[in-house]
């Protein structure tokens, strides 16, 4: 199986700051993270979407 193939049936509880190309997805041009009403993932899951997402930026695998 293709790392392309396994890394699009993430959930986003399944991310974790290793995957910058998709947390691309949660954030917007300018940089900030989208709210849960867009993305319609619980606040459980925004939680850990925020996280990763921070770690990412931390570590400048996301600008």
């Amino acid at each position: 199986m293709s790392t392309e193939a396994k890394s699009q049936s993430l959930t986003p509880q399944e991310l974790d700051f290793h995957h910058a190309h998709i947390l691309a997805r949660y954030v917007t041009e300018t940089g900030k993270i989208l709210p849960s009403k867009v993305n319609r993932i619980n606040a459980k899951q925004q939680r850990k979407i925020k996280k990763a997402i921070k770690r990412a930026r931390n570590l400048r695998l996301m600008m």
